[in-house]
């Protein structure tokens, strides 16, 4: 049994020899969990990439020139899609790790910390986060960059994603406390012509709001006039702090103004009303679920809401949310949901005769990755091993001591697998995780980065 081509110098090398846009690579021998519906898991299959999108996908393809990676023992899935992390935080992860509550967050990091970051810092903040997403296995992140200070925070968040090979979602807002520019949201005109001038990109844009004015003021909270400034540049909508009854009445009124619909991301999504969800499921409005952070930080009931989102119709997404407090990785959101929602659905029918609807595993893997990538407005690019999408999957290996012997691919996944199962991450076609690293980091040179940006946003004066 071999596992070790994606171990392999030589293969790695042969790879990069060959220009990304004339490159062929032949996956051989793997378990393939294709997310697809229709294609399904393949046992001891094939899949063919062609430049950076798949072009077949199935059992003993003849792959040409192609460079052979034999993938026998692993499985090969799409990459996991964040829809919704405030990447600029990174440097200060872990900073809260048993904060109380919204409030405790709001104030220490949107009140205090973020008041006093520089330009480099959203830069290094953003790009320790996307580098940390590819080696957890996550090829696509929506950075709901909510602290653009100036033109110059903007740039160096877009930049950072750019910089680092992922798969990237700039979702822009402007600062909830302190001194900023005001230049947003009118800057996404120029962000636009600057950075997202072509449809074939990895990053793409979206402007980012609040479901109301209670923690930020209105020029911050979504309403007719946002709509029509994101529908005029052709881009989608992300709303944060999405809960609670004056969210759900939020809610009904964009229903009833025509602004939800499947380009409008609602993220977190708990508390709600039956007519609010009831609204959402009616015009197709998507959602990102944030399981530990709702479940953690305490977001109105604290439950994440996948029943009320499947009960309408809704397959949601999963997010990351705020490193400062959680996870960066998205097993540990698979988990926590898988968890929660079965633990809740068997308590509700506890010494009755009712059958708990139970969520399974291949449940929360569609929503970290085809569903994630519904809600990012990517799905006919990303999340599932479909001929015709682009290249963004994951090598796990199956027959590591964690995970051997292999029974079940999906339940191994997600269950059983973490990061240093990952062998390799592609992200259109291209190597960026090779023999259990990430490719192309310097990482003393980031370590100090970080370090020394973390000194000084801790050591500064907020206003």
């Amino acid at each position: 049994m071999n596992v070790n081509d994606t171990t392999s110098a030589a293969v790695l090398e042969q790879l990069r020899r060959r220009p990304a846009d004339q490159r062929r690579i032949l996956f051989t021998g793997a378990t393939i969990v294709t997310m697809d519906p229709d294609l399904g898991v393949i046992d001891h299959g094939d899949l063919l990439v062609e430049g950076g999108a798949i072009t077949a996908v199935g059992p003993d393809l003849s792959g040409g020139d192609a460079v052979v990676v034999d993938a026998t023992g692993a499985i090969l899935t799409p990459g996991f899609v964040d829809a919704h992390r405030h990447a600029w935080e990174a440097q200060l992860r872990r900073i809260m790790p048993d904060v109380d509550d919204l409030g405790g967050y709001v104030m220490s990091t949107l009140a205090g910390y973020a008041t006093v970051y520089r330009p480099e810092d959203m830069y290094i903040g953003t790009r320790l986060a996307a580098l940390t997403a590819i080696d957890s296995g996550i090829t696509t992140m929506l950075d709901f960059s909510h602290n653009s200070r100036t033109r110059a925070h903007s740039d160096a968040a877009i930049e950072a994603l750019r910089d680092t090979g992922i798969r990237g979602v700039h979702a822009s807002m402007g600062p909830h406390f302190g001194d900023w520019d005001r230049q947003w949201p009118g800057d996404l005109t120029r962000i636009t012509d600057q950075y997202f001038s072509s449809d074939d990109q990895l990053l793409t844009l979206r402007l980012a709001t609040l479901a109301t004015d209670e923690i930020a003021g209105p020029a911050l909270a979504y309403g007719s006039e946002l709509a029509r400034f994101a529908k005029d540049l052709g881009i989608g909508v992300s709303v944060d702090a999405v809960f609670g009854t004056s969210s759900s009445e939020a809610i009904l009124r964009w229903a009833k103004d025509g602004i939800l619909s499947p380009d409008t991301t609602l993220i977190h999504a708990t508390g709600l009303t039956p007519e609010a969800w009831k609204a959402m499921g009616e015009t197709g409005t998507t959602v990102a679920l944030a399981p530990t952070s709702d479940a953690q930080i305490g977001l109105e009931s604290a439950i994440p809401a996948v029943d009320e989102a499947l009960s309408v119709g809704i397959r949601p997404g999963l997010s990351i949310d705020v490193e400062v407090a959680l996870a960066s990785d998205m097993f540990t959101q698979m988990r926590a949901l898988h968890a929660i929602q079965r633990m809740r659905a068997v308590n509700a029918g506890y010494g009755t005769d009712q059958q708990p609807h139970r969520i399974t595993t291949h449940d929360v893997l569609d929503f970290a990755t085809l569903q994630g990538a519904r809600t990012n407005g990517l799905a006919a690019v990303t999340g599932s091993l479909t001929p015709g999408k682009k290249a963004d999957l994951l090598v796990i290996q199956a027959e590591d001591l964690n995970n051997m012997p292999l029974n079940d691919p999906i339940g191994t996944v997600v269950l059983g697998s973490d990061a240093r199962n990952i062998s390799a991450v592609f992200i259109n076609g291209e190597p960026r995780k090779w023999n259990g690293h990430v490719l192309d980091v310097d990482l003393p040179a980031l370590r100090g980065e970080v370090h020394a940006s973390r000194e000084y946003v801790l050591n500064t004066p907020t206003a």
